[in-house]
């Protein structure tokens, strides 16, 4: 994390001729550095890339733009979702480079919070509505137009020919790193589940956020609704079927002990389906319980192989802290397999619920 001091002249970058109060921290986000600037008229976000994760900050910025390009083609009261302008330097630039650095300022959606874990069924609702909505919006965007700004993103059966060479030469000393090793080679055939049918061409690649965990939603303070979502870097070509396991992932996971709540995946799924049911083909309900397995096992995996790897990708605040991460993220799964009966009963009801609504 850069000193605060450091930042005021990349802050100055984007300002114009309003004069920088103060920078802070914003959000807990473990791959960018991010900082809410107060200026004298409107505050804004600022962000430095990580670089490593993301080797061309410009594609991520062209990415927004065809996103926001798209909206705009729309009737403003078809959008229910605001999405972050992006904010220009002095030189008409959308990034400001220095020692390597890359920067970036977007526009701040004021009077909102995010949540860390669900509190309600409201919530929850909200949540599956935002998604869907989001997945709506952009189904009538050319993928094709869009940038890969992480190649291999979500490619489980990648992950796993990664572990499987770090693995090869490392020591599994402690009980939780070989009951990853033991989960990991008891569900190591799910890796290819989507990828097999993206290749059959039963999951067509569409427009997708690619990191909506719950706290990349910004509910309004005040309505308590959805009306943002937040952390575009990761908009890219994919499986809708990526973003629907990872929201369920972050948003059904109980604490104490860790497990999936089947009862909030079905309030998430339906205002999902609300939404994003215009456009379901029979193979994407075919695909939603394997999508919902498989995140938490492909997020575990990358947990793990950063552990072995020292804690290359993942920030960290102690050590040990990926591992734990990935002890969590197996328990997580495994309750999404002892209860897959009921899941796929609840999908089942979902598909004749909301394909008989659109006949």
């Amino acid at each position: 994390m850069p000193d605060l001091e450091s930042l005021f002249p990349v802050a100055r970058q984007f300002t114009k001729s309003q004069a920088v109060i103060a920078i802070q921290p914003l959000g807990n986000g473990l791959i960018n550095d991010t900082f809410l600037v107060t200026t004298d008229s409107s505050p804004f976000v600022l962000q430095r890339i990580n670089t490593a994760v993301f080797p061309q900050p410009a594609q991520i910025i062209e990415n927004l733009h065809a996103l926001n390009e798209h909206l705009l083609q729309k009737k403003p009261d078809s959008v229910k979702l605001q999405i972050p302008d992006i904010l220009s330097t002095a030189e008409d630039g959308y990034c400001y480079e220095k020692n390597g650095d890359y920067w970036r300022a977007l526009s701040l959606i004021d009077n909102t919070e995010s949540l860390e874990v669900i509190g309600s069924t409201h919530d929850a609702a909200q949540a599956g509505f935002a998604l869907g909505h989001f997945h709506r919006l952009l189904s009538d965007l050319d993928p094709g137009i869009l940038h890969d700004t992480l190649p291999g993103f979500h490619i489980t059966p990648g992950y796993l020919s990664r572990y499987d060479q770090v693995l090869a030469t490392a020591q599994l000393s402690e009980p939780e790193s070989r009951y990853c090793a033991d989960f990991i080679g008891r569900l190591r055939h799910i890796a290819g589940d989507l990828e097999t049918a993206k290749q059959q061409g039963l999951l067509p690649l569409r427009v997708i956020h690619g990191d909506p965990k719950l706290n990349n939603f910004l509910f309004d303070k005040d309505s308590k609704k959805i009306v943002s979502l937040i952390d575009l870097d990761t908009v890219k070509p994919g499986l809708v079927h990526y973003d629907i396991g990872d929201c369920l992932r972050s948003c059904c996971q109980t604490t104490d002990p860790v497990g999936f709540d089947a009862d909030c995946c079905a309030v998430i799924l339906e205002s999902y389906l609300a939404e994003a049911g215009a456009f379901f083909s029979e193979s994407d309900y075919d695909y939603l319980y394997p999508a919902i397995r498989l995140i938490p096992f492909e997020l575990g995996l990358r947990f793990f192989t950063d552990h072995l790897e020292g804690d290359r990708y993942f920030k960290v605040t102690e050590p040990g802290q990926n591992l734990r991460r990935a002890v969590e993220q197996f328990q997580l799964c495994e309750s999404i397999v002892q209860q897959e009966p009921v899941i796929r009963q609840l999908i089942a009801r979902l598909k004749k619920q909301t394909m008989g609504a659109r006949s």
